[in-house]
């Protein structure tokens, strides 16, 4: 007995779907009449054989030297011509569809990473990135695999499934009859058989997700697993859903392959009766041996497509369910337009003010109550407080990834929301804590911030980073390659490169998000009186942990549950003995 299972491989809306691969089909009708041409021509020519078989039978005859050798020779012939153009047509055919299906695919990978550009910050930040990755490879693969083969199948099992009933009612409409009880019969078994296994088939998806994601997690925390001795016990949970898995695809394969063979039986009866009947009707006079052979062989043609389609629907199944995947990715709500009156940001000096601002991820749970900041034009401006203060946000909201509900952001004077985000966060340049590096040479990365900047230029920026000598002591210097994700130098000097990327923009306004938190002290001081020297008439914003990067901030900013409850330098607030006093005794103390 198949368990229950309540997860469907089922698409949602299965005509949508099709309809909207169907569109992408059409943008290459040409190569699309193509392929149908060649699949009624391959296919029509595959269904003489049969009968050119029946005419050489009966050229042989049923008695002896009756045979008719050349009209044999001729009939086996022609049928081996026939035969070999379409094999011939048959080829052609699957180097064209899989060409198609390529075309296709790039199409929709192509829409799909344009429509991830376009999507908002809020939508990655409630997205899982495997998530997003799997829809960009695995589905769109899933369906470039249907479109190359099953859809090619499907199409060619029509044809012969019709051709071969055609010929069959030309040769004997009375033997048609068997069929009457045989198709029926397996086209129930496949739809009864399939809606049961099909939820197998998710779940063995689903499994099979989970073991990727715990193999992901523990090679990236190794050295953790090694750290605290917990080998054995990654193991043991290992062979736990290793185990799931192989269950699950046990399941689904083991119940998945029951339809075909069970067709295939059931076929084989069909051909049992017409063996039966056809004796009798050939012994009455009602058909002769050719015709016969001819019945056979086309009802072999007429009840394999039905077979095979069998084999194949869970395939489809998945196939519908990754493009449903695709297209609902591609459906998300880009980041809004910007307003039809909006302005270009120019000739910034780097004035920003913050007031009465009202915000909250979910618009339910405020966390940023009624914060006000005014940061002049070149000056620094340290945010401090303690972790999910709300320090993080108020950046999110300065660079318009996100909207306050309530309240203005004014630049230059300016509600934010009349500038067009493409000028206000080109008004920005940004160092994170968490750094990125693409995969590519040093001097690539640090010049990402302003491809049209000289050697000299990113050299100098480098030089103000302290990365400079270090970068002069690898083999191939600025053309040295990063690996992906920088994984071939340390996390510090990945920081420092990204430091150096944010120098060298010529940007008005700086933001560090805990940007020195991966260097030493040491270096750590001598970042920040580089940067005061470079970024002069810039207006920065710092995030920051440890108070003694922020010390020569002109203002520094307390926040605490969203809101400003501190303000001044800091000796200011340390005379104030507040929660900033507090905070930096408890660092230095």
């Amino acid at each position: 007995m198949i368990p229950n299972n309540p997860i469907s491989h089922k698409p949602k809306n299965r005509k949508k779907v099709i309809l909207r691969l169907g569109k992408y089909l059409l943008q290459h009708k040409w190569m699309l009449l193509a392929a149908l041409v060649l699949t009624i021509v391959s296919n029509l020519l595959a269904l003489i054989g049969p009968s050119l078989s029946g005419m050489a039978i009966d050229a042989i005859g049923t008695q002896p030297g009756q045979a008719n050798f050349p009209l044999v020779f001729y009939y086996c012939g022609e049928m081996l011509v026939f035969y070999v153009i379409s094999s011939a047509l048959s080829y052609l055919l699957s180097i064209l569809m899989v060409k198609l299906s390529q075309k296709i695919v790039y199409q929709m990978r192509k829409d799909l990473f344009d429509k991830l550009v376009e999507l908002p910050v809020r939508f990655f930040d409630s997205h899982q990135t495997g998530d997003i990755i799997s829809r960009m490879s695995y589905d769109i693969d899933t369906v470039n695999s249907s479109l190359s083969s099953d859809l090619l199948q499907i199409a060619a099992s029509s044809i012969m499934v019709i051709g071969s009933f055609i010929m069959m009612v030309r040769i004997s409409p009375m033997l048609i009859l068997v069929f009457a009880v045989t198709i029926p019969a397996s086209i129930a078994f496949i739809f009864y058989r399939t809606k049961k296994v099909r939820p197998l088939f998710r779940q063995r998806s689903a499994k099979l997700g989970e073991l990727n994601g715990f193999v992901e997690e523990i090679i990236s925390g190794q050295k953790t697993t090694k750290a605290y001795h917990q080998e054995e016990t990654m193991v043991g949970r290992f062979d736990v859903k290793n185990e799931e898995a192989v269950q699950a695809y046990y399941k689904a394969d083991y119940y998945g392959t029951m339809v075909g063979p069970s067709v295939n039986g059931i076929n084989n009866i069909s051909l049992a009766l017409i063996g039966v009947f056809g004796s009798l009707l050939y012994l009455s006079g009602g058909i002769s041996l050719g015709n016969l052979s001819s019945f056979v062989l086309y009802s072999r043609k007429f009840s394999g497509p039905i077979n095979e389609t069998a084999n194949i629907i869970s395939e489809l199944q998945s196939a519908m369910a990754a493009a449903e995947r695709v297209f609902r990715m591609i459906d998300e709500e880009p980041e809004p337009m910007d307003a039809p009156s909006a302005i270009e940001l120019t000739d910034v000096a780097g004035d920003v003010k913050m007031e009465h601002i009202q915000f909250g991820y979910d618009p339910e749970k405020t966390i940023i109550h009624d914060l006000n900041l005014h940061a002049k034009p070149g000056s620094l401006v340290a945010i401090v407080g303690p972790t999910g203060a709300g320090k993080t946000t108020i950046i999110n909201l300065l660079m318009r990834f996100y909207d306050p509900q309530k309240g203005h952001i004014l630049m230059e004077d300016r509600d934010s929301q009349e500038i067009t985000r493409k000028s206000l966060r080109a008004a920005y340049t940004m160092v994170l804590q968490d750094t990125w590096l693409f995969n590519g040479t040093i001097y690539d990365n640090i010049a990402f911030s302003r491809p049209n900047a000289t050697p000299q230029e990113v050299i100098e920026a480098a030089k103000a980073a302290k990365i400079h000598n270090y970068i002069m002591q690898l083999p191939n210097g600025y053309d040295t390659v990063i690996s992906e994700d920088g994984m071939n130098i340390s996390q510090g000097q990945k920081q420092m490169m990204t430091i150096a990327r944010a120098m060298l923009s010529d940007a008005k306004m700086l933001i560090l998000d805990e940007a020195t938190s991966n260097v030493d002290t040491r270096t750590e001081m001598q970042i920040q009186v580089a940067m005061r020297n470079l970024m002069k008439d810039r207006t920065c914003f710092v995030i920051a942990h440890r108070l003694s990067t922020v010390q020569n901030a002109d203002v520094i900013l307390v926040v605490q549950h969203g809101d400003i409850i501190e303000q001044g330098n800091h000796d200011q607030l340390m005379q104030k003995g507040g929660v900033y006093a507090n905070l930096y005794k408890s660092q230095f103390h």
